[in-house]
């Protein structure tokens, strides 16, 4: 009796290296025998297999194999995807992590094509004009936009001024949906030489976003220019219209 206790208490030391938590994965790999055994016929004996018949040559591995997309119905509206009822197909990974686990979509199938596709068709208002209407007002109110005047010669800025800064930073937005504020901008003045002051531009006749603009003076003579303020919209403005004004339009 003695023996067979210290023979199954042999293998256990304090000092084991034997894994305790084994994660179990679904790996699948598709190989092919690079020599492929000769066939035998009926009621014979196989041949014995050699050393060059256990060579084998990977066909397919599921582990980097590309997933397809997963198509799921969106329950409500996400920025850059889609509005609620939607079909939209994504990549697994963004559909579990981004859609299905916090409740934003569910899987697509007829029934909840139906349910969501009823609700949209019953919403009163609307409150997105796109998914990536919300992105582009997120990215103008995030703009710091120079709006470059003229330090030479009288000016009243219009709605083609704010247009045409826009322009060169990258933005087409049209005149008519610009608003600009109700007290007159002229200048050359430079006590407004890198003041603030807000600007409303609509998208898609729905959404509004508030837009930053900053007064800065330029000359055409070299002479006559300002010094170059590196990284200018880095500092602090002071608003053009006093506290008051810029607490309304945010």
């Amino acid at each position: 009796m003695f023996p067979c206790v210290s023979t199954a208490f042999s293998s256990i030391t304090l000092c084991s290296t034997t894994r305790i938590l084994n994660q179990q994965t679904r790996n699948t790999f598709v190989l092919k025998r690079r020599t492929p055994p000769n066939l035998y016929k009926k009621n014979e004996k196989p041949d014995r297999l050699r050393g060059r018949h256990f060579v084998y040559d990977l066909v397919e591995d599921t582990t980097i194999k590309k997933k397809p997309n997963l198509e799921v119905v969106l329950t409500s509206f996400v920025e850059g995807i889609g509005s609620k009822g939607d079909v939209v197909s994504l990549k697994p990974n963004i559909a579990y992590n981004k859609l299905l686990l916090p409740g934003l979509a569910v899987y697509k199938t007829p029934e909840a094509i139906t349910k969501y596709a009823t609700l949209k068709e019953q919403k009163e208002t609307q409150l997105h004009s796109s998914a990536y209407a919300q992105r582009t007002v997120n990215k103008l109110e995030e703009l710091i936009l120079a709006v470059v005047m003229n330090k030479d010669h009288p000016w009243v800025i219009e709605r083609w001024h704010i247009k045409a800064s826009l322009r060169k930073a990258g933005y087409y937005v049209p005149e008519h949906a610009i608003i600009l504020p109700e007290t007159p901008i002229s200048g050359p003045d430079m006590l407004k030489q890198n003041k603030e002051f807000y600007c409303t531009v609509t998208i898609n006749n729905l959404e509004k976003a508030q837009l930053r603009c900053r007064i800065h003076h330029w000359s055409t003579e070299p002479s006559e220019r300002l010094p170059y303020v590196f990284e200018h919209w880095k500092m602090q403005a002071e608003p053009l219209f006093g506290d008051s004004s810029v607490s309304e339009k945010k």
